[in-house]
């Protein structure tokens, strides 16, 4: 490497090493290890924490079949949605954080609830459900790939005017 006198590498702390106290220590790797085994533990509930998600996004879902996406109940679909945006992949279906990010792409904002096409949106609910249903946790079913590329694409081609908001 040739040796250059006009260009001076700074090396940034690491901040996070800093806030944490330092390097991560026995213990704390043993606290951690801890932490893992009560994850493991908790695994057997994910399904059923999941099933209760996706109820109240169909609850949000069912008021919005009846009086559109405009108002508060478009907002509540928004609010579980994105619930489920956070939950599908640490509930170990990320099938559902996929599709969920979608929807609230769609109905992230008034503006586009008053604009986004309601079936478009239930669609995603269906998906959802049936993701749930049928133990299809990932895209690797080909099927659930290809209609979430789908619903993505038509999200995408909907949301186009809001792209720079």
């Amino acid at each position: 490497m040739a040796n250059n006198k006009d260009v001076e590498v700074i090396s940034a702390p690491n901040m996070l090493q800093i806030k944490v106290g330092g390097p991560v220590s026995q213990g704390d790797l043993h606290m951690i290890q801890k932490a893992e085994e009560a994850l493991k533990d908790l695994r057997s509930d994910f399904g059923q924490w999941l099933e209760e998600e996706v109820v109240k996004l169909e609850a949000a879902a069912k008021l919005v079949r009846e009086t559109g996406l405009k108002g508060d109940e478009g907002e509540a679909l928004f609010v579980r949605a994105h619930d489920l945006r956070g939950l599908g992949t640490t509930y170990e279906f990320p099938i559902i954080t996929r599709l969920a990010k979608s929807l609230t792409k769609m109905i992230d904002m008034p503006e586009k609830r008053q604009k986004a096409p309601l079936g478009l949106a239930l669609a995603h609910v269906g998906a959802i459900r049936a993701a749930l249903s049928q133990n299809i946790r990932d895209d690797n079913d080909r099927v659930a790939a290809e209609l979430a590329d789908e619903l993505e694409k038509q999200t995408t081609a909907f949301s186009e005017p809001w792209k720079d908001d």
